[in-house]
């Protein structure tokens, strides 16, 4: 019967790519044994509650293969009837090319750019271990799960799955075991043409146990090389399985079956040699469909167990209880946030040391971060001081050492989301933001919260230059859909930053801060969630309105009190996130920007490409359409224009020559 489960799979498969006459099915025809070990006989799971909270977690990150996931799906029992499978890849489908987490019953992640879903299971798996060292106790082991991560060639070859496997093998999680299917086929060709290595090797390097299985055909070898890569608690383990891609067609073991679709007579070669007798398409024979049967009801009961020892835990821990439940449910009393000491500051300071000061504060009321920096805390202020740092010996700590890996940072700090009961966040200079967008675009597109904090935001880096001043890093995180970008402008603005990111849901922040200090400014930061605000006019009917973000504001406040001694009016107007702006009424943001003050002016030291829109014909952009320079930072303000008389002048010579 095993056999022809795994053969269901592999027709299944085969038959959704047929249909969509798109997608890839040699990956999910080799490793379709695989998937069935997983399903049938290793995870814990309940098929028809998805999100029990301590699941084993199984990520593809082989993301081009989701036939193959969502023939799993389908036949373990979730919810994914077939008329989804038959609609694999259509308009609003459930079932779409790669994962999506939220679309589909049981996806954990959105994959597909490959070697990402290796960071995110290191992600899971940090999660874990920490949420274990937090919860569990001598008697009662609450969080005690697995992560299971799907990966292929490609995934091995990009360099975010190895950033995040040498920080796996660092801090030992154990409760990572990555399933390698090694089919030595790639589009292109075979993998001898780009990637000679020996993985195994490499992995040993990097600290993990390997194990080999030489026939993905052969489930006892896979059962049993899981069963011993549990054994070792102190390493994670990659098993590769040696397996054929698109085995039993006409066309295994070439790239020809990577990812064009087969014809339905090869589909029916393929049944042949497999020795499958049903003919039909999408038909799913009853005797498979009973043994299935049996294999959900057993999997209903593992939560049913762990519903018994949660209840042991509530009336035995009832405080760790109460916070285990609000971690998971996301449920925290953020009352604190409303008290006039959240906004107070001894002195004016850059706004990467305020907010330092300010997840410090948060700190002390809220326990669900668990966070860190690329090798930069001290610069990015990250640190949670009366905290420890997460390691293999202190899984408890909440500071996280990411080292300077800040792709994989952003892709694990993904993982950490997805798992509940966290709140991560990441940190490194904006310059490197390039190096982060592939996740941070992820993060949006899977609706997770996860903040990154990105200091040293502009020429005001200073000596350090252009290699290091972010210019083109604003708009490009601007631009990422269902993402928030938040620049303050001083101490109060960055704790109604923060403000905003514990009471926000559903999508990234990115937090953008100075190297250099900037002053405090009158009635900051009160309506920063409405994204723009007017912080003052100046005079009646203003002439000019002056719109500016983080460290520029205190140019335009600057400007606008040197026109007001020249009896001309103007409107400062603080922005800090245009994406909130963007949300606001018409209403309101008429009232900012009336139609008929015409006279507009852009000041941000970063390419000025977000403002047009706000500018009309008559604006004034003032930004950086160049890169930076090496010099102290108030030496490169003042190269570029960036002064109070510098842009005053171009104001006076603008509107009022």
């Amino acid at each position: 019967m095993e056999k022809k489960v795994i053969d269901t799979i592999r027709v299944l498969s085969a038959e959704m790519v047929l249909k969509a006459n798109s997608g890839h099915q040699g990956t999910p025809i080799g490793a379709s044994p695989i998937g069935y070990v997983l399903y049938n006989d290793v995870m814990k799971y309940n098929p028809k509650n998805p999100k029990w909270f301590n699941r084993d977690r199984f990520i593809l990150s082989a993301g081009h293969a989701s036939a193959l996931q969502y023939s799993l799906l389908h036949l373990f029992g979730f919810d994914l009837s077939m008329e989804d499978i038959k609609n694999f890849r259509q308009l609003g489908s459930k079932t779409p090319g790669h994962p999506e987490y939220g679309y589909t019953d049981g996806v954990e992640v959105t994959t597909g750019p490959l070697g990402q879903g290796v960071a995110n299971a290191v992600g899971f798996a940090m999660a874990e271990k920490h949420l274990a060292a937090k919860y569990n106790t001598k008697e009662i082991k609450l969080i005690d799960h697995y992560t299971y991560v799907l990966a292929g060639d490609g995934c091995l070859m990009e360099g975010v799955s190895n950033e995040a496997s040498s920080l796996a093998g660092t801090l030992g999680l154990g409760k990572l075991i990555m399933l390698y299917d090694s089919n030595k086929i790639t589009i292109d060709g075979t993998t001898e043409i780009a990637f000679s290595e020996n993985v195994a090797k490499r992995y040993e390097a990097l600290g993990w146990q390997v194990l080999d299985v030489k026939d993905a055909n052969d489930i006892n070898a896979i059962r049993e090389a899981i069963e011993d890569a549990k054994k070792d608690s102190k390493r994670p383990t990659l098993i590769e399985i040696h397996s054929k891609i698109g085995y039993g067609t006409n066309k295994e073991n070439t790239s020809a079956v990577h990812g064009n679709p087969l014809k339905l007579n090869d589909i029916e070669e393929m049944k042949l040699n497999l020795g499958y007798n049903v003919k039909e398409m999408f038909t799913i024979d009853k005797d498979v469909r009973s043994y299935l049967d049996n294999v959900i009801s057993r999997h209903k009961t593992y939560e049913d167990e762990w519903n018994k020892l949660l209840n042991e835990y509530k009336n035995k821990y009832p405080e760790k209880y109460e916070s285990f439940i609000n971690a998971v449910n996301n449920s925290y009393d953020f009352s604190f946030l409303n008290e006039e000491d959240y906004y107070k500051f001894d002195k004016d300071l850059a706004t990467r040391a305020s907010s330092g000061v300010v997840i410090n504060k948060i700190a002390k009321y809220f326990d669900g971060f668990f966070g860190g920096s690329a090798d930069l805390a001290g610069s990015n202020n990250t640190t949670i001081e009366d905290e420890t740092f997460f390691s293999k010996e202190n899984p408890i700590g909440k500071n996280i050492h990411y080292g300077i890996r800040e792709h994989s940072m952003a892709a694990m700090a993904n993982g950490i989301s997805l798992h509940g009961g966290l709140l991560p966040y990441t940190g490194t200079f904006l310059s490197f933001a390039d190096y982060m967008k592939p996740a941070i675009r992820l993060s949006a597109l899977m609706h997770q919260k996860v903040v990154n904090i990105f200091t040293h935001d502009s020429i005001g880096l200073g000596e350090d230059g252009p290699t290091h001043q972010a210019v083109d890093q604003l708009p490009m995180l601007r631009s990422i859909p269902n993402c928030i970008t938040l620049r303050p402008a001083d101490n109060r603005e960055t704790a109604a930053s923060w403000s905003y990111i514990l009471q926000s849901k559903g999508r990234p922040v990115n937090l953008i801060l100075t190297r250099q200090v900037v002053p405090s400014i009158e009635n900051t930061g009160i309506n920063l969630f409405k994204g723009a605000y007017i912080l003052k006019d100046f005079g009646d009917n203003p002439e000019v309105i002056l719109m500016a973000s983080g460290s520029e504001l205190q140019l335009a406040y600057k400007v606008a009190e040197k026109l007001f001694e020249q009896g001309k009016s103007s409107r400062v107007i603080s922005f800090p996130s245009i994406e909130l702006f963007e949300e606001q009424s018409d209403e309101y943001k008429k009232d900012l920007l009336p139609d008929n003050i015409k006279n507009r002016v852009c000041i941000e030291a970063s390419s000025e490409k977000s403002w047009y829109k706000y500018l009309g014909i008559d604006g004034l952009l003032i930004g950086m359409e160049t890169f930076g320079t090496s010099a102290p930072a108030e030496v490169a303000f003042e190269y570029f224009g960036f002064t109070v008389d510098k842009i005053l002048h171009k104001i006076n010579k603008k509107y009022y020559n």
